[in-house]
């Protein structure tokens, strides 16, 4: 089954008071960090934004918009389903300042097409982390089920469902950073 990367980089980033996919952690904007880290794990890599935000990435990859406004990440994982249907998608959100090529390389390497999901557990609620994961197209469709019925977290879509659940060996990387403490947190880690 085809596997193609998606970067979530539509939602408002609140918390955050800047754009998240914009700072600015490696040298480069984050979305572009992300970017070149997909594409050294798949062939094809499509960044999710909103309409509004398509000139900020016009060129650097393919645009997959958000069909509904302020739909969150569900939004960018089923409008990337409905513009590819049948495909898998290795999905990371663009507030992970620290992951790098191991961990995205350990993650594809345990891929189970089998299952609706290949996840990381998280560190922190050990729970599965659905933004740092490959969605098979039948946890997607569970995902959509979920939304339709007006729940729309990823995470618990992953856990009506059977997936596979990894520990991943570098579980510091998978630290969020959505405020602006937790972005000096970041840039202190990384240097």
């Amino acid at each position: 089954m085809e596997l193609k990367g998606l970067i979530l980089c539509g939602g408002y980033s609140t918390r955050m008071q800047q754009d998240k996919s914009n700072i600015s952690y490696h040298g480069v904007p984050q979305w572009q960090y992300l970017l070149t880290l997909l594409q050294g794990i798949v062939p094809e890599v499509y960044i999710s934004c909103r309409p509004d935000q398509e000139a900020i990435f016009a060129g650097a990859a393919p645009l997959i918009p958000d069909s509904v406004p302020g739909g969150g990440p569900a939004t960018g994982l089923l409008s990337a389903s409905a513009a590819y249907p049948g495909t898998a998608w290795f999905v990371l959100a663009c507030d992970l300042p620290l992951i790098s090529h191991q961990s995205l390389e350990y993650l594809a390497s345990f891929r189970n097409p089998e299952k609706a999901a290949t996840a990381f557990i998280s560190p922190v609620n050990h729970l599965p982390e659905p933004l740092i994961a490959i969605w098979e197209p039948r946890g997607l469709e569970v995902l959509a089920q979920s939304v339709a019925t007006g729940k729309s977290c990823p995470r618990k879509a992953l856990l009506q469902t059977d997936i596979q659940v990894l520990e991943n060996p570098y579980a510091g990387e998978q630290f969020n950073a959505n405020t602006p403490e937790e972005m000096q947190e970041a840039i202190k880690l990384i240097r």
